[in-house]
């Protein structure tokens, strides 16, 4: 197949994190990406990035400009006239100093797609303080929600605020490209983590309207014996996720546990009892064992892995998720896939009659 943003132009203003991994996606996608970076790599990502490994350049071609010099931002100003959409990472402000914000951008090209990647947004009493993942997670109350009673909030990594506001920049530009094409006007895309990290906690919200999550009862999702991860004897840890009552029988089933009564499964009362004894069951074996016992059964099972260890996963290396390189290091590859509708018609089992 011919890949689905063939053909669209790109320009991306070097930053950090998800500014980058926006522009990657695109590039993954079959989009022209050219990636404007500084003469100096920043201390942030030499911190965290080190210095050489470039994975968020990945199917980029890099031009280096000091755009604190007026041939550069000239240079720029050319790229960009060419350009379907733009990634810019800087707060609020800082592109207009530099003379390439959206007005100036437009005069050259007026259907340019200007993403704009932020933590805080555009505008807000936020919008011109710094800040990062951690932060931006904690001020949209989800990361609240990763707390257990009496526990605080655990740090998740980031998935959750980086990579969710480079997917939401990405598809923003893709939404607004359609729309530029249709109608010959670009926009602005404001990106902002807060955002996107609000907006993709829809289903928890959904949870929590219910009373079950972020309230005073126990909840399905926090508490409860069949929604939650436990140690195993080798000190590694497995996951249930036997949400749906016939998971949960099949899970109790496969397990041997004949004496607790399926249809009592919400009832919150017996659940510290029923958490504490498949605490002890699992702590008998290892993590191995309840793979060979679980796994790939409808009891909604699965291994907490290592990136490593989920490298060498057969479900993953079936699919080419990880891509390990000669020296070790692990990136992943494109994703979404996209499929001619015939072949995938016949992956599915449904042939033509």
């Amino acid at each position: 197949m011919t890949a689905p943003l063939a053909g669209v132009r790109v320009i991306e203003f070097e930053g950090i994190g998800p500014g980058p991994l926006a522009g990657r996606m695109l590039a993954d996608l079959g989009a022209t990406v050219t990636a404007i970076v500084r003469p100096e790599k920043g201390i942030v990502s030499q911190r965290l990035g080190g210095a050489t490994h470039e994975p968020m350049r990945r199917g980029k071609t890099v031009v280096v400009l000091d755009l604190k010099q007026a041939e550069a931002r000239d240079e720029a100003l050319r790229l960009i006239a060419d350009a379907d959409a733009l990634i810019e990472g800087n707060r609020p402000g800082v592109m207009e100093k530099l003379g390439l914000g959206p007005s100036k951008c437009a005069l050259g090209n007026p259907k340019l797609v200007y993403g704009r990647m932020t933590g805080w947004g555009q505008t807000g009493p936020l919008a011109h303080a710094a800040g990062h993942d951690l932060n931006y997670v904690a001020l949209t109350g989800i990361l609240s929600l990763s707390a257990l009673p009496g526990e605080r909030p655990v740090i998740p990594p980031t998935v959750m605020g980086d990579a969710a506001g480079a997917l939401g920049l990405a598809f923003g530009i893709v939404s607004a490209l359609l729309s530029a094409r249709n109608t010959g006007k670009g926009c602005v895309v404001d990106g902002a983590i807060v955002d996107m990290v609000a907006m993709l906690g829809g289903i928890a919200l959904w949870v929590r309207a219910s009373g079950q999550l972020d309230g005073t009862e126990p909840s399905p999702l926090q508490d409860s014996p069949f929604y939650r991860v436990y140690t195993c004897a080798d000190s590694t840890c497995i996951t249930l996720g036997a949400i749906e009552p016939q998971f949960y029988g099949l899970l109790l089933d496969t397990l041997g546990i004949g004496d607790v009564d399926r249809a009592c499964q919400y009832d919150t009362g017996q659940w510290p009892a029923l958490t504490a004894r498949l605490s002890a069951l699992f702590a008998t074996r290892s993590r191995d064992y309840w793979c060979g016992l679980l796994e790939g059964t409808d009891a909604c099972f699965a291994p907490v892995l290592s990136i490593a260890d989920a490298t060498a996963h057969p479900h993953m290396r079936a699919r080419g998720i990880y891509l390990v390189a000669e020296n070790g290091a692990i990136d992943v590859a494109p994703a979404p896939r996209f499929l001619p509708l015939e072949s995938s018609a016949m992956l599915q089992g449904d042939m033509p009659q």
